[in-house]
């Protein structure tokens, strides 16, 4: 992943992480088709990263059998579940200068994903979120769950807005419309800083990733994407959005008041990587994993 140009340049490269869960049915035609997509149209070195998230199917055999099969991708197994602890375990470790994920139906269209880390590559932006609520974006999914998208995505920016400095706004100062979409990216050196400071492991990951970034005026950066609703979906909305806002509530007791900043320097140099190969176990409370390339 690591290439250079015809100068002797090293060019910036991206990691992409897709973490599943069950998802046996349909990784190898996801994950194809984002390989393919990537190939063809992305003008940056690359890595897909799936992260098995203990899967009890074939996931795992899934994943490594498209290791072997498609250059690009490499896989990891967690023992426990969770998105955040995936994304904390890859992102942390990688060698790229920008770090991605997306959700394996992609829901989001690939289109949008040069627009989301291009900010990031060229150095204008440090966080980039991809909105389904942008009044820009185009969206299909049924009515119950457009409801339900919307009224979580207002009852979490009224949890927000009792944390000090922490209502979320892009860098061209407009309100962040919806902070839980699967299409997000975040530069690696940035990542690594605020990284100690996210408690979260599960779906709340990206809400306090995002109001760390916020409260240590990281500039945010929010693209429109075209999002088309997986009716085989099984994130269950509501009981994540409970889920979200019992997050809000731990950072309100945990006293977060924006007084403290977290240094984020402009570069970090790549040290102290895990390499990508032989199966690892590490001991509790990090779940062990296995690796595959």
């Amino acid at each position: 992943m690591n290439e250079t140009n015809a100068r002797g340049v090293r060019r910036r490269s991206v990691e992409i992480v897709v973490p599943v869960y069950n998802e046996a049915h349909v990784l190898a035609d996801s994950i194809g088709r984002l390989h393919a997509y990537l190939e063809a149209s992305f003008p940056f070195p690359f890595r897909i990263t799936v992260a098995d998230n203990a899967s009890t199917d074939a996931t795992w055999q899934a994943a490594t059998e498209l290791t072997l099969r498609l250059p690009h991708v490499h896989a990891v197994h967690l023992d426990a579940k969770g998105r955040g602890r995936a994304l904390k375990h890859v992102w942390s470790r990688s060698t790229a200068d920008v770090v991605a994920y997306m959700d394996v139906d992609l829901s989001t269209g690939l289109a949008g994903f040069l627009p989301l880390v291009a900010p990031l590559l060229s150095g204008h932006s440090d966080v980039a979120i991809g909105s389904r609520l942008h009044r820009q974006a185009d969206v299909v999914r049924g009515p119950k769950r457009e409801f339900v998208s919307r009224s979580y995505n207002a009852l979490l920016k009224l949890g927000l807005a009792a944390l000090p400095h922490s209502r979320l706004r892009s860098s061209g100062g407009t309100p962040i419309s919806d902070a839980q979409c699967g299409f997000k990216a975040v530069r690696t050196d940035v990542f690594r800083a605020l990284e100690p400071h996210i408690q979260d492991n599960s779906w709340f990951f990206d809400t306090e990733l995002l109001v760390l970034a916020q409260r240590n005026r990281l500039r945010i950066h929010e693209v429109p994407v075209d999002w088309v609703d997986d009716p085989d979906s099984r994130v269950d909305i509501v009981r994540t959005a409970l889920a979200d806002l019992r997050g809000v509530r731990r950072m309100l007791r945990a006293g977060l008041t924006g007084r403290s900043r977290i240094p984020v320097p402009h570069r970090v140099p790549a040290q102290g990587h895990t390499p990508v190969g032989a199966p690892q176990h590490i001991s509790s409370p990090v779940p062990s994993l296995e690796y595959a390339s």
